[in-house]
């Protein structure tokens, strides 16, 4: 959604240049073992874990090819340490919040969001809470058995609200930092934005400055998207071509849902 530059500089180019893990037919035990560090990365919100906190009959079962990648993220996410770790010491919207983050790979978009899974939770608790995520059209359609959860948020795909964009930096604050070490699990962070129904402002992790054209451009500003252009049903396609559309600030976001609904992928936005 954003150039290689912005993405350099909101920090997650490694998460905008990496592929997704997945778990392929005749997979090896390196394989699995790679899978294995990146569900518990993913999960537990980049979070060390003490080799006395690790499933270990839950790796097994997915080394032995008894559960799918799916089912471990199941097993990770019900599991008594990410209780003890995101859930027993924190606010509900925040766990909320982080379910989303590490579950689904992006930020909540809105406050009926928030509101379903607080509901979800009072009515049947915390593994309905859990699999309402895993088990979602959502969740199978991004990831399906075999992928293991990563970011979704920093892309454009169909489908997704481009505020999530906003909300999903707001929660991601770097590559090197885990979500319990941010210091703010006392607290939700979305919850003024969401029941607003406001973008969060976009800042560089460095020095705070706002991203231009995400949040913050002049609303006679014109912007360059390039698009990669979805591959018709009716004729082979074997280049895919990239066009690029000059776009003033106020139409920005309407012209990224049309593209979206196309089937597009926006390669790259840039501030003319």
């Amino acid at each position: 959604m954003t150039s290689s530059m912005a993405a350099k500089q909101l920090g997650f180019e490694p998460f905008a240049e990496s592929s997704p893990v997945e778990l392929k037919a005749n997979w090896t035990d390196t394989d699995v073992k790679i899978v294995i560090w990146a569900a518990y990365r993913q999960v537990f919100g980049n979070e060390h874990l003490m080799e006395v906190e690790r499933l270990v009959s839950a790796e097994s079962l997915l080394n032995n090819g008894h559960i799918t990648v799916r089912d471990f993220v199941r097993a990770l996410a019900q599991s008594e340490v990410y209780r003890t770790k995101f859930f027993y010491s924190t606010p509900q919207v925040r766990f909320i919040e982080l379910n989303y983050k590490h579950l689904l790979g992006r930020a909540p978009y809105d406050e009926s969001e928030i509101t379903y899974h607080v509901n979800l939770y009072i009515e049947k608790g915390y593994e309905a809470e859990i699999n309402s995520y895993i088990d979602s059209l959502e969740y199978q359609e991004s990831f399906g058995e075999s992928i293991v959860p990563h970011y979704r948020g920093f892309e454009s795909q169909r489908g997704q609200k481009t505020v999530g964009f906003n909300r999903m930096l707001q929660l991601y604050q770097g590559y090197a930092n885990s979500d319990r070490a941010q210091g703010k699990n006392k607290s939700a962070w979305l919850t003024r934005d969401l029941a607003l129904n406001l973008a969060n402002p976009v800042h560089t992790p460095n020095f705070g400055r706002g991203l231009a054209g995400v949040t913050s451009g002049e609303r006679g500003q014109i912007y360059r998207v390039r698009v990669m252009q979805a591959a018709s049903s009716r004729t082979p396609q074997i280049r895919r071509s990239i066009s690029e559309y000059l776009v003033a600030y106020d139409q920005l976001s309407p012209t990224l849902q049309r593209l979206n609904q196309r089937g597009s992928r926006v390669v790259d936005i840039v501030k003319c």
